[in-house]
């Protein structure tokens, strides 16, 4: 069992930065594979980005690529998400997600197993 708690979403102007924490509960986070996701009003849940167990592989949207980064540090249990160069189309909550699998289609969320409770990110024009 694996417990997530996202932080640091909020109000940003187009063009700024924000950097997503994901805190994990449970002995094994090491073992998972991390995902970020985001869902805007009226619309379906998202890949964003993921990152395997051992960080040794990324993966991310092409629309995020160039400007997002996402890492993870297993002794503290967490994964970031850093956000440059914000657009206003980029308002949504933004979800992480961890997969109990070594392998798999980061890509899909159906792959993870836990979720969290998402964070706001509001990017204004």
């Amino acid at each position: 069992q694996v417990q997530l708690v996202e932080s640091g979403g909020g109000l940003v102007q187009a063009g700024g930065s924000l950097r997503l924490s994901c805190a994990a509960a449970g002995r094994t986070f090491s073992s998972y594979g991390m995902g970020w996701f985001r869902q805007a009003p009226g619309k379906e849940r998202e890949f964003v980005a993921g990152i395997a167990w051992n960080a040794g592989s990324t993966y991310y949207a092409d629309s995020v690529k160039g400007r997002f980064t996402i890492s993870r540090d297993n002794a503290k249990n967490t994964v970031y998400l850093q956000m440059n160069s914000l657009k206003p189309e980029e308002t949504a909550v933004y979800y992480c997600a961890a997969a109990g699998g070594y392998s798999g289609n980061y890509f899909n969320p159906k792959w993870y197993d836990y979720w969290g409770q998402g964070t706001q990110v509001t990017v204004s024009s």
